[in-house]
């Protein structure tokens, strides 16, 4: 397994412990609208980390890599702009970009699997 790949997968599996740790904080100590946004966040990062975890050993192209990339940035910023709003109060603005950026990186996965 090449460098990029592992340190995908391993970025994935960051997220996925992440995860569980955001997602135990808003059961017990978030409330409201902040306790909303952790629980979105860990909605996208459990499933999407799990998903780029196995992505990341498959046999990589250009493409394939291209897809990876953009959903650790979608996912990043995503989830990551909701547990900064829930957390830190930040701005939820970032969350428009990741969504659309899982979404594109979900695409260009569906165009690596068709050109193999």
């Amino acid at each position: 397994m090449a460098i990029f790949d592992r340190v995908i997968a391993a970025w994935a599996a960051l997220y996925c412990s992440s995860a569980i740790a955001f997602g135990a904080y808003a059961s017990h100590g978030l409330q409201g609208q902040s306790q909303e946004w952790a629980q979105t966040a860990v909605a996208y990062l459990l499933p999407h980390g799990i998903a780029l975890f196995f992505l990341a050993r498959i046999s990589p192209t250009r493409i394939h890599r291209l897809s990876l990339l953009i959903l650790l940035a979608g996912l990043t910023l995503f989830a990551g702009s909701l547990l900064g709003a829930a957390l830190w109060h930040w701005s939820t603005r970032f969350a428009p970009l990741g969504g659309s950026l899982l979404m594109l990186g979900w695409l260009v996965q569906a165009v690596s699997v068709l050109r193999r």
